[in-house]
């Protein structure tokens, strides 16, 4: 909010929007609580509390018995005053989410592709379906934040490249935001999975945490002082390419088998990928199906399985700990489907492999994310964009 004098409008905002965050967060409340939480004489809360009724952001839920008098009304937010949504994008589809005010997900859908490569369409398609799935209006959603794997330019809001979605690039943000008519952000997806990280995981409260993602692809995310670092371009966090020993430098584009999709040859991506980690598991006599499989598997049979978790954790711990050795995060997170796949048992060993090669020894662990980690940290973020527009402009 810009710096404004203390005029009585700028007071009844900041008022009103105290109120509105402490209902979300504490409510339902008695109009005697509120004023006592937020400092706010009885008149004032009073006065308050009729306004945002009068909006339709908040209404009466019930009654508080005790004392004398009459017994107490109860008030809460509108869940329906806004709607926020959320989507993950992959070459495998479109899922999307959506959210009302109080942070309730009302509706999660998933869109084939089936053939068709157009984003906006794609996208366009799949927010439908949730907002039927949710009998939603599309005009009622305040804010969209999407996934997107590939690197995301900070100053366009594009996706400038990524290897599996080639229909993404320069100029997709504005025909969204011409199609949806709302605010539309793209957001990297290991970055949105360490927003959910830090709202509901293992990185809760934490300001200064890394997350590294092994899934299809293999990614970071990093998180300074409670804000993304996303580097002057949107590259950082592309650990993919590190160059490491005993593998080619990161200079070509290969198939992965796994994944049937292109994917980065050689550098740090090459070590830890599913078609490497599939391969390494082979060498210690594992027979599972998958890369994740095997993963699992081992972790799940420590005797059979604690040399292949070793070998596997000595390769992540090249990558973890050079972003130890630069950043000393204190704190880095194992994501994705591979990275989770391991459990406890892997994570440990990745930090003693980390210790014995850094200065620091960082905390490392699982994701204790719940569900689609990207999906969840794009409601969030979307979510944060709506609770921004509507607790601002509370007052008429």
């Amino acid at each position: 909010m810009a710096n404004r004098p203390g005029t009585p409008r700028l007071l009844r905002e900041l008022n009103d929007r105290a109120a509105l965050e402490l209902l979300i967060a504490q409510g339902p409340l008695t109009r005697a609580q509120i004023g006592a939480l937020t400092g706010l004489s009885r008149v004032t809360a009073s006065q308050l509390l009729a306004r945002l009724e009068e909006r339709g952001l908040v209404e009466v839920v019930g009654e508080q018995a005790g004392g004398r008098g009459p017994n107490a009304a109860l008030y809460a937010v509108v869940p329906t005053s806004a709607y926020a949504a959320g989507l993950e994008v992959g070459p495998h589809g479109v899922t999307a989410g959506i959210t009302d005010i109080t942070g309730r997900q009302v509706a999660q859908v998933t869109v084939d592709p089936d053939g068709a490569d157009d984003p906006v369409r794609l996208v366009h398609g799949a927010v439908v379906k949730a907002c039927r799935t949710a009998r939603v209006a599309l005009r009622r959603l305040n804010a969209f934040v999407i996934g997107s794997p590939g690197v995301v330019d900070p100053r366009t809001g594009d996706v400038r490249f990524a290897f599996d979605l080639p229909a993404w690039h320069e100029g997709v943000l504005a025909g969204l935001r011409t199609d949806l008519r709302r605010p539309v952000v793209i957001e990297n997806d290991v970055n949105l999975a360490a927003v959910a990280e830090r709202a509901y995981g293992a990185a809760r409260d934490t300001d200064d945490f890394a997350l590294m993602w092994l899934d299809r692809g293999v990614g970071l995310s990093v998180m300074l002082g409670g804000r993304l670092y996303r580097g002057v371009s949107g590259g950082a966090g592309e650990i993919g390419y590190l160059p490491v020993p005993g593998v080619p430098l990161p200079e070509g584009v290969t198939e992965s088998a796994t994944w049937g999709k292109p994917a980065l040859a050689g550098g740090f991506g090459s070590l830890v990928g599913a078609d490497a980690v599939l391969g390494l598991a082979r060498e210690h006599g594992l027979t599972e199906p998958t890369a994740v499989d095997c993963v699992r598997a081992a972790a799940a049979e420590a005797d059979r399985g604690g040399p292949f978790l070793d070998a596997l954790a000595a390769r992540i711990s090249y990558g973890a700990a050079a972003v130890n050795i630069v950043l000393d995060p204190g704190l880095i997170v194992l994501s994705g489907r591979l990275g989770t796949a391991g459990g406890a048992a892997l994570a440990e060993r990745v930090e003693r492999a980390v210790a014995r090669i850094s200065p620091t020894r960082p905390r490392v662990t699982i994701t204790e994310v719940d569900g689609n980690p990207v999906l969840r940290g794009a409601l969030h973020a979307a979510l944060e964009q709506a609770r921004e527009e509507v607790f601002s402009t509370t007052t008429a």
